[in-house]
């Protein structure tokens, strides 16, 4: 079965993450969202708490066909964690998928995997990020996926459902969904 890892921090954007991860799991990914911090419990920028499946430190061991990290004020969190940058960086090492959201692809800026890329990512960290595609909503570039931000994450979500699962799958959910 494919499997997707969520590390989700402290402000994460809720749509961000959980767009992809419902239509992830319509598809039938194991998908697994993990706590940065010592409990299961994280909430969002928009005060919603959320019950992770589990916390960063339980699976570091484990291996994901796709790491998605989402975006929002969380993202801060997701970059100074070293072991964020550890998952970025055995991830790519390995030729397996990374996914990024909103102002995440900061973090792969900081793992040095944009450099020569092409991406796309929210208009608020272009001051880090020059060379984002501002009219593209998701952006592929080798295993690479980026997006926007929170009004594409269901774009963004099915667009990863076509990479894992295939378009069929993909067009399968979006019409269940009514898109």
């Amino acid at each position: 079965m494919l499997s997707v890892l969520v590390p989700l921090a402290d402000g994460f954007e809720e749509i961000e993450a959980f767009a992809p991860v419902d239509l992830l799991r319509r598809a039938g990914v194991d998908v697994t969202v993990a706590s940065l911090g010592d409990g299961i419990h994280v909430t969002g920028r928009s005060g919603i708490t959320v019950h992770s499946d589990t916390t960063l430190a339980a699976i570091m061991a484990a291996d994901f066909d796709l790491l998605f990290l989402p975006g929002g004020a969380g993202v801060k969190h997701l970059r100074a964690d070293p072991r964020v940058r550890e998952l970025v960086l055995k991830q790519h090492a390995a030729g397996r998928w990374l996914a990024a959201i909103c102002a995440a692809p900061v973090v792969l800026h900081d793992c040095g995997l944009l450099t020569g890329r092409r991406y796309t990512a929210h208009f608020s960290v272009a001051g880090e990020l020059p060379a984002i595609l501002a009219a593209e909503h998701i952006v592929t570039d080798g295993k690479i996926t980026t997006s926007r931000g929170a009004g594409t994450a269901v774009e963004f979500g099915l667009h990863l459902v076509r990479l894992l699962s295939g378009s069929a799958k993909s067009a399968d959910i979006s019409k269940a969904i009514c898109l």
